[in-house]
Parts: structure tokens; sequence; C-alpha cells
């Protein structure tokens, strides 16, 4: 008898908060980038009153917490990753009284909320940065080189191209790992310390269950900031330690906020957590920043980065799980968020790799985030006007004049992370979400959207895919469904077992997972009953045949 299996369509599932100590240790967390996510008053940007009204989408997906980029009061020099007021929400996206309304909405569905802290720097248009003697004392100011001081203290290179200080009227430079309207804090200062411990019982008390940390591997700088002698350092990041980016001084500031995050849950009766943006260059460097008293979660940037084959997934794998385990903290796993391109894209273009990429992901032990739109199987937009796009890196790297030479990848974007994206460079992964219709904006909003969409994204909006079994989404509903209800995935063992070149297989409590990593068919023993499958796999007999470019999970 010949079975084929393709994306069943689950029933509706609520995603419950009371899963006990330690939720976060199988979370599946969906990112929110505000500005593309919904817009609710027609201006074309995404916000808070948008946010809120598709949480009941969220909620049927299956998901267990939302993260929320920046929504603070900024200039938008970056997004809103250049804070000028961090316990302020910017008109823009909305009043505080949306901030409380949405996180109170979410806990009623069942949902927690994490929102991003951005402690490496401020925006130029801080308070304390516009006060000259606050300024040179919490941020990182010094005096230039050559006769007169008119060459940069360093050659420290921005991430956003271009060098990383910029001179003053008053003759000295200050430090800006990424925009110039973007300073670096002074994390000696203690002042910088109980301004930050101050922010976060400020959310915490507005109801947030924890916290994802900007550049959680950057407020501290190797004493007497060395020269690094080489350069395109952006290329360098993640792939050996700098002296502006995980120093080991950062782990104190982690300590401190893990003390904070663990008596605030104490006495308020819940589990609130930290979660590391940090870029390491090895697995093991960065367990540091979960260590058991240090923050939650880190984000796995080595298994985003791994090439689409077998022996290199599960170099990664096994690397990640080693480490994590050195340390009792859940590994987490990412392919792909607002800094780096799509993973459809990034994959060869390949949607077929993208589902089978994703369903591997969800099979992992320990948690994974999930980044709008990648459920929709949404491709990187590549060919954005250079007049509509906004990511600082553009016009850092030359390429806002259409000067020549490379395009300047992005911190999240190291050497390979680029590939397949415009220039390297963000606002392809950041163009707003289709929900419905057969035009732009798609019902993204009453009015248009602030990046253009595609004309041809009509077919994949929510509305199109929803209850079609075949889609990318109805994959993801089912998978999250499954997820859920299996016992044995989710945190846990797991144990790799015998396959082909290029097929990976690795058992779970009750449940094997296959992934053919190559182009073409490869048959196999059937290894149990058929669960749910990326591509329709074919079982005969005793023979299963898996589609190139796929994963199935199979009960056991």
């Amino acid at each position: 008898m010949t079975q084929e299996l393709t994306s069943p369509s689950p029933a509706p599932q609520a995603a419950g908060t009371g899963r006990g100590p330690g939720w976060w240790r199988d979370a599946v967390i969906y990112q929110v980038y505000v500005r593309s996510f919904a817009d609710s008053d027609g201006d074309g940007i995404g916000d808070l009153r948008g946010a809120r009204e598709r949480l009941p989408y969220l909620k049927d997906l299956g998901v267990d917490a939302v993260w929320l980029t920046p929504f603070y009061a900024s200039p938008q020099a970056d997004g809103g990753y250049d804070v000028a007021d961090y316990r302020a929400v910017d008109p823009l996206f909305g009043t505080l009284q949306d901030a409380d309304d949405l996180i109170r909405t979410a806990h009623d569905l069942g949902l927690r909320v994490i929102v991003d802290i951005v402690p490496n720097h401020t925006s130029d248009r801080h308070p304390w940065f516009q006060d000259p003697e606050l300024a040179r004392q919490r941020y990182l100011f010094r005096p230039g080189k050559g006769e007169s001081g008119e060459l940069p203290p360093n050659d420290w290179e921005s991430v956003f191209g271009g060098p990383a200080w910029t001179r003053t009227d008053r003759g000295d430079w200050y430090l800006h790992l990424f925009a110039p309207e973007q300073p670096d804090l002074n994390w000696d200062n203690p002042e910088v310390h109980t301004e930050f411990e101050a922010i976060m019982r400020f959310w915490l008390d507005l109801g947030v269950d924890g916290f994802r940390v900007d550049v959680a591997h950057g407020m501290i700088k190797a004493p007497g900031l060395p020269d690094i002698g080489h350069g395109a350092q952006a290329q360098l990041i993640g792939a050996q330690v700098l002296p502006f980016f995980d120093q080991d001084g950062v782990h104190a500031i982690h300590r401190a906020w893990r003390r904070l995050l663990d008596g605030y849950g104490d006495a308020h009766g819940k589990h609130v957590i930290g979660v590391a943006e940090a870029w390491a260059p090895t697995s093991e460097r960065l367990a540091l920043y979960v260590r058991p008293d240090e923050l939650h979660q880190a984000f796995n940037f080595q298994f985003l980065n791994a090439p689409w084959q077998a022996d290199a997934l599960r170099s990664v794998i096994d690397a990640s799980l080693a480490a994590t385990a050195s340390v009792g903290a859940p590994t987490t796993w990412v392919l792909s968020n607002h800094d780096v391109v799509r993973h459809t894209t990034r994959l060869g273009g390949s949607l077929a790799r993208a589902r089978a990429a994703t369903l591997l992901m969800l099979a992992l032990p320990g948690s994974a985030y999930l980044y709008q739109g990648e459920e929709l199987g949404l491709p990187e937009v590549t060919d954005l006007p250079d007049e509509v796009r906004q990511d600082p890196a553009f016009f850092r790297g030359g390429r806002a004049t259409g000067a020549a030479g490379p395009g300047t990848d992005t911190e999240a974007a190291p050497d390979g992370v680029a590939a397949g994206g415009q220039d390297g460079f963000r606002d392809g992964c950041r163009v707003p979400l289709p929900w419905s219709g057969e035009l732009p904006p798609y019902g993204f909003g009453p009015g248009g959207s602030w990046l253009p969409q595609p004309a041809d994204w009509g077919g994949l909006t929510v509305a199109a895919q929803t209850g079609n079994p075949a889609s990318t989404l109805e994959l993801y509903r089912a998978a999250l469904e499954l997820r859920r209800r299996l016992p044995g995935l989710g945190d846990g063992t797991m144990s790799w077992a015998p396959a082909p070149d290029g097929v990976l297989a690795f058992t779970r409590p009750g449940l094997l997972c296959t992934v053919n990593t190559q182009g073409h068919d490869v048959g196999l023993p059937a290894p149990g009953t058929p669960l749910l499958s990326s591509a329709p796999v074919t079982v005969d007999g005793a023979t299963a045949q898996l589609p190139g470019d796929s994963c199935t999970w199979w009960a056991i």
C-alpha cells in the first residue's frame, strides 16, 4: 500500500502559560518587528495597537510568547534601536497605555511578552548625551590621535561601515559601534548600571515576562581600547573575540541582571527571563552567557549560519547541545530575524529547504524563535529601490549614491549570512507582512506600507494560506500543535540514528526525525508511521522515499 503525507491542518490550540517552572526551556517565541507587523492608524507603519489586534492569530498559530522589537521614544535612526527615552512609547507606535493593553491582552490569550532592551548604546538625543558634562561621564569619549587630535583614537570600525568614532565641536571623539546617532555607553560608570536596572523594573512592573538584550556581548570594551589592525571588522564578528565585543567583563553585568530578574520573579510569583543577543566565536563561549547565574537563553547564530549540508548541520547541533548541557541551559534555535536574510532566500531561494529546516529546528531539544512572516514562507525582498531603503548600514556603506565597492554586512550578518540579500543590508527582511487581499498593502493597514510590498505576494497572505493543507502556514500550525501535544518534543534528550549520506536522522522520545539535505529522493527502510512532512513522503510497504530537501517526523 502506498501512503502519501502532506501537512494536515491541526485543530486550533491556545498557547497556555501554565507550563510550570522553566517555561522558556522549550518555548516557541515569535518575533514581532513592530513597524512591519500590523498598522492600525493608516500611516503605513506598524504599531502596538495593530500588534494587539493580531495577537489572536499568534495564539492560533501555537506559539508560547511574543518578542517585541523596540517601540520606545526614538528618532528612528536605526529602526528604534537608538533609544531616547526607555520609559516612553514613541508616538509612531502608540502610547504607554497601548503597551499596557497589549501586555494584558497577550496574557489573557496565554501568551508571554518579551521586550527589547538596548544597553550598549542610546540615541544621541538621549538627555544624557545632550548634556555635555553628563555625556563625558556616561559615554566613551577620547582624545584623537595626530598633531591636533584630528585622527580617530583607534582603528575600530562601525558595524554599519566607516569609522566607529565621530569628532565633536570640542575636538574630542565619541565611540559608536553602530550609527553616529548611537553613542556607546560607558559601563565603567555605576550610574549606567543603576539606570538600566531601574528601566528593567519599570517594564517588569508593567507586566513584561522578560527582556531580549540587544548586543549583549558589547557593553564592555578592552582596557586601553587597543587597535585591531584589521579592516572589514564586521566580518570578524562571531569569528573571534574583538576588543569591543565578547569581552569577559560583560558577564558581571548579566549576573547582576539575573539576580534582579530572579528576585523580581520570586517576589511576584512568576518567571521572568533574559535572552542574550550575543555573537561569540564558539558554542562554548556562547554558553558562558547562559551559565546558571547569568541569562536564561542566548540566540544560537551558529545554527542560523550553518549551510544546508547534513554533516555541517550535525556538527553545529552537536556543538550547540554539548555547550549548553555543560552549563545546564536549554539550547535555542533560530533561522531568521530582522537582521538577516530570510532563510527561504538564504537557503538557495528554496522554499522546500526552508520548510525542511523549520521542521528540523522544531524537532530539536530546547527553545525555538520564529521571525514574523517565515510561517508564510516569505522570501527576502531583493529589489527595493534605493530611494525607499532605510537601513543605516546602506547609507554608511556608500551605496546610497551608487558608489562602487563591496556591500557592508551588519552586526547580525557576518560572512556568509548576507548571501541572497540586497547588498548585505537589512531592509529586505523588514518589508511589512501580507495579511489578506490581492494587492498591496495586503491588509497590513488602512493605508500603504513604509516599505513597498511585492506585487506577487497575494498568494502568500495569511488569508490565502489559511485552510490550505499544502501551505507553509498550515505546516507551521501543524508542527506547533504536534510539538505541544507530543511529550517527546521540546526540552529533553535526542540521539542520532543511522542514515544514508546527506540524510540526518535522530530520535526523540516517541519520535524520529529524518532530514534529506540532498536535492533528490532518498530511499530508506520506513522507520515508523509518518506524522508530518515538509513535502509529500511516500511509504510503500517497508520502504520510504524521502523527497529531496525535506524533513519528516515519524511516530516510533
